[in-house]
């Protein structure tokens, strides 16, 4: 039998392959690239192709920052979340500008002067050409306690001294609403992630057993998941958040709502999980694991899950706008969180009217943020989803 030569001393062998089925010693030498794919690890092959979706990508940093936001929202608010301008109550946005009649004279704001327009009872801002007032950057400002550990005062951009400075206007009490959204962000942002984060939990156990034992356990977790699904979201809900005591501290009103977006999601990862595990549980490494007398935990945890995670990550991102959603509902109907906690649900409660609405549309500017992280959120999730699937 001919075969080809082998290759010359010193060369690596992982840059051959077998080009002949029956032929042992017919090696071709490999390309750089195909080197490069066929040692990647799964978890490099899933960030290739997420690198290809560039509109997941993008989504991505965007989320990165915005987190990386909420760690400093009391440095980046211009003002305190409860501070307010009582001489500028409704005050519309007003507009950056960088030059005054031709000459560049760096981010300002003009002045504006308030009066009372008698015959429909508003406020009437106008701005003074001649009053310039120019913003400050890493400036001393409003006094804040960061994160409630220790007092500070250091504002990554500032009104001029005895000035003003309302990007997106002020509410009803003249509070800044730039400053209360980026306040708002931490509570809605990270309400999502607690959520999910007990949604995954119980997702994963819940669907785990059901899906590898079967039997009883299986049978009374498909009615419960049933009925949970069969049961309207936003009335649901409302029912569990109204039963919460109105005496409850703030921060306990937070736990509460987080622990019901999370006990009320968990259904449809359940259900993922158990799908996977039924086909996944006849395998022969499962076999070997449970003749070497492996428990169940230890098989779910530590072979079932770990092979399909990624589709659970993928899974999860997708559900985070959903409970971002769901606390925005409840705060805009009052059945949320409360004050003194801020979020964009509760920003949201100050455009309930439509007379509101139609004197003060600024009010609505919270919808933007939510909006964005939403979309961001869902097309994270495709790409991700994308990312893990062998088959594409």
């Amino acid at each position: 039998m001919t075969s080809s030569p082998l290759p010359e001393s010193g060369a690596p062998l992982a840059h051959f392959v077998s080009t002949a089925p029956f032929d042992p010693y017919a090696l071709k030498e490999m390309t750089p690239a195909q080197i490069r794919v066929n040692s990647a690890s799964q978890l490099r092959l899933m960030w290739w192709k997420f690198k290809r979706h560039k509109l997941a990508l993008a989504s991505g940093i965007f989320l990165a920052v915005l987190y990386l936001m909420i760690l400093v929202s009391e440095f980046l608010a211009p003002y305190n979340l409860h501070s307010r301008n009582v001489d500028f109550i409704h005050a519309p946005p007003q507009g950056i500008h960088l030059f005054h009649d031709g000459t560049f004279v760096g981010p300002f704001v003009y002045g504006r002067e308030m009066t009372l327009d008698m015959d429909t009872l508003r406020r009437v801002y106008t701005e003074k050409p001649d009053d310039i007032e120019p913003l400050r950057f890493f400036c001393s400002g409003d006094p804040y306690r960061f994160w409630g550990l220790f007092d500070a005062s250091t504002h990554f951009v500032c009104p001029a001294k005895d000035g003003q400075f309302f990007l997106l206007g002020t509410d009803r009490l003249g509070r800044d609403v730039l400053s209360r959204i980026i306040y708002g962000a931490r509570i809605s942002l990270t309400i999502g992630l607690l959520g999910i984060t007990v949604s995954f939990i119980l997702g994963i156990v819940i669907g785990g057993l059901a899906g590898y034992h079967g039997g009883i356990f299986d049978l009374v977790a498909q009615r419960i998941i049933e009925v949970l699904q069969s049961i309207p979201s936003i009335p649901l809900w409302m029912a569990l958040a109204a039963i919460m005591p109105v005496t409850w501290s703030p921060i306990l009103i937070y736990l509460g709502i987080t622990l019901i977006l999370g006990l009320l999601d968990w259904t449809g990862l359940a259900r993922a999980v158990r799908s996977k595990l039924l086909s996944l549980r006849e395998e022969d490494y499962v076999l070997a694991a449970q003749l070497m007398g492996a428990k169940s935990s230890r098989i779910i945890g530590r072979h079932l899950v770990p092979g399909f995670m990624s589709h659970l990550i993928a899974t999860a991102t997708i559900s985070i706008p959903g409970m971002i959603l769901g606390e925005t509902a409840l705060s805009f109907l009052g059945l949320g969180l409360r004050p003194p906690i801020t979020s964009w649900g509760i920003l949201l409660t100050e455009a309930r009217s439509v007379s509101v609405i139609a004197f003060y549309p600024w009010l609505l500017f919270p919808t933007i943020p939510v909006i964005l992280v939403i979309l961001a959120f869902n097309f994270l999730g495709d790409g991700l989803r994308d990312a893990a699937d062998p088959y594409k």
